[in-house]
């Protein structure tokens, strides 16, 4: 009876663990037609126009300059004012049957979680995959006006390209093949002076201890893969925890 019983207790705990967190995600309906925009501002470019009646998701509970970060039913992802959505409450998609948790992969626990603090608005990004390691070639962002080989962005970050080896190539989208060359973004925090205002908080008092190896190296990459809303909305590591040169 004792041991049916921890059975018991042990699958219920699996399934609370293995549930997505999607589950409880905050959902909205436009109350009239909306403009999808690409950044929290009125100024900003324009996605999606949203008739009335459309059901959202949100990517984050809280307003952003009066502006929700939503998704739509079709995975648009951009930013709606806030007074032209009703909320409603948590999304509650049909139960799916519990399966076994992958056993942990020897990168889930090289990545360094606190590095998420100095990250500039880290509401954009969408986390695909907590940890993971990419093997790949380190080629110029900058078509060699940076010696480095990566861009210095107005927050501090790199922009860099890793051309991935052939057994990652699935991790690329059009984002990636159409504005960044066919390559993976890279970004280590608060590489370099930042000069961007609202930015600034992100990096105070930190100092990032990535190793940039040149333009050429083959390499490792440890950190999270997230896909960013904005621009063209393509796949990135960012924060890297790490880069370590392949032999």
């Amino acid at each position: 009876m004792k041991r049916m019983t921890s059975t018991r207790i042990f699958v219920g705990l699996l399934i609370l663990l293995i549930c997505p967190l999607s589950v409880f995600a905050q959902t909205a309906t436009t109350n009239r037609n909306v403009i999808l925009r690409r950044d929290p501002s009125t100024a900003s470019v324009a996605l999606a126009h949203l008739s009335q009646g459309a059901r959202l998701t949100l990517v984050d509970d809280a307003p952003t300059s009066g502006f929700y970060h939503v998704r739509t039913e079709d995975d648009q992802v951009g930013w709606v004012w806030s007074k032209n959505v009703t909320l409603s409450g948590p999304s509650t998609p049909p139960p799916t049957p519990p399966s076994p948790p992958t056993p942990p992969q020897p990168s889930e626990t090289q990545c360094d979680p606190t590095l998420w603090s100095h990250v500039y608005h880290p509401q954009r990004l969408i986390v695909k995959q907590q940890c993971i390691a990419v093997t790949g070639t380190i080629v110029d962002a900058t078509a060699g006006k940076k010696s480095d080989g990566v861009r210095h962005e107005a927050d501090g970050d790199t922009h860099g390209w890793l051309k991935v080896d052939p057994e990652f190539e699935n991790l690329l989208n059009a984002g990636n093949i159409s504005d960044e060359g066919g390559n993976l973004v890279f970004e280590i925090v608060c590489r370099f002076p930042v000069s961007q205002q609202d930015a600034r908080a992100a990096c105070t008092n930190y100092m990032d201890h990535v190793s940039l190896p040149p333009v050429g190296s083959h390499v490792q990459v440890v950190g999270t893969l997230v896909q960013d809303t904005f621009h063209a909305k393509w796949m990135e590591i960012h924060p890297v925890t790490r880069i370590a040169v392949l032999p």
